[in-house]
């Protein structure tokens, strides 16, 4: 009896060992993501997480991180490029200043509306500027997060009809160089600020006015603090849902098939969203009190593509990219 006891015993204890030993193996088939992004949990885009987070919570967790809380804005590339970061909402600017060719995609005027935007990341051109920011940057790309298009807010009553009438303004742009030369072409002096400063910025005087979609603008109460939104439209404005290689790598083949439909119902989802929401704020900002008008955007145009061939940044653009984009439906 006492051999068969402790022979029981003992086969319990490796037994129970074993399990101990699988726990973390079990652990590692759902693994956590932390999604690092700029913007608020009111955002829309904080819905198409949520949403994203829901259909794969059988395979991951999301873990989200809005407002800059985790990584400041611009550091979340870095970040997942040092394994210190699974998902991260980059924005096209920061990887530019990686990989010089993606400043094309970056550049004032380029796409017409969010379905040419989609139109092209879906196309061979589209796919080509994919595949060497995720060769040379080791990153996977997921989607393009169109957020709405950029138009500018400002402090002051002066009527800008076109980009000499911005000529001082201080215009709060993100950091980077790829955003000073927007603020540029636009005739106006960038001013570096985090988007989260921008609201005091604009409050203290530090900044004349911002660009942002209106969706930020209702978000970030931008409206509070400004007194006219000119629609220049002069950016269909996104960022890249992107993922650490290491983490989208561990996936395997089939769970990376149902995370990319996941995000691809998102982001469909989310850009819809958008374009409502465009349309429902201009009206409701006038009714506010802003004065809400568009400007000459044709001379607008004219001013920020000059500005940009001149750059040295269009050096860097792949030969005939500009022509195939202009050439899309």
């Amino acid at each position: 009896m006492k051999a068969n006891f402790g022979r029981r015993h003992i086969l319990q204890a490796g037994a129970a060992l074993g399990a101990a030993w699988g726990l973390p193996a079990l652990a590692q088939a759902k693994p956590t993501l932390r999604l690092a992004a700029v913007f608020s949990d009111k955002d829309i885009r904080a819905d198409l997480v949520r949403m994203l987070a829901k259909d794969i919570e059988a395979d991951a967790t999301i873990e989200p991180h809005f407002g800059g809380t985790l990584f400041k804005q611009g550091t979340e590339l870095v970040a997942l490029q040092r394994d210190n970061l699974e998902l991260g909402n980059i924005a096209p600017q920061d990887i530019s200043k990686q990989l010089p060719a993606w400043s094309i995609l970056t550049s004032a005027y380029l796409f017409r509306d969010a379905n040419h935007l989609n139109t092209f990341f879906a196309s061979p051109a589209g796919a080509e500027m994919k595949q060497m920011a995720e060769e040379q940057l080791k990153i996977k790309l997921l989607a393009p997060v169109f957020f709405g298009t950029r138009q500018v807010g400002l402090k002051g009553k002066k009527k800008i009809a076109t980009p000499a009438d911005l000529a001082g303004v201080k215009l709060r742009m993100p950091p980077g160089d790829a955003w000073q030369l927007l603020g540029r072409s636009l005739g106006a002096n960038p001013t570096p600020m985090a988007y989260a400063e921008t609201y005091t910025g604009l409050q203290t005087g530090a900044i004349d006015g911002q660009d942002n979609p209106l969706p930020n603008v209702q978000n970030m109460k931008f409206y509070e603090v400004m007194g006219q939104i000119v629609l220049t439209s002069h950016l269909v404005g996104f960022d890249v849902l992107s993922m650490n290689q290491k983490a989208w790598n561990a996936l395997g083949a089939a769970k990376q098939k149902s995370f990319q439909a996941a995000v691809d119902k998102a982001v469909a989802w989310s850009t819809a969203e958008h374009l409502k929401r465009e349309a429902e704020l201009a009206a409701g900002f006038k009714s506010q009190g802003l004065d809400v008008y568009a400007p000459d955007q044709a001379t607008f145009r004219a001013f920020a593509q000059k500005t940009y061939l001149a750059s040295d940044e269009a050096k860097a653009w792949p030969k005939g990219m500009l022509e195939k984009i202009n050439a899309m439906k």
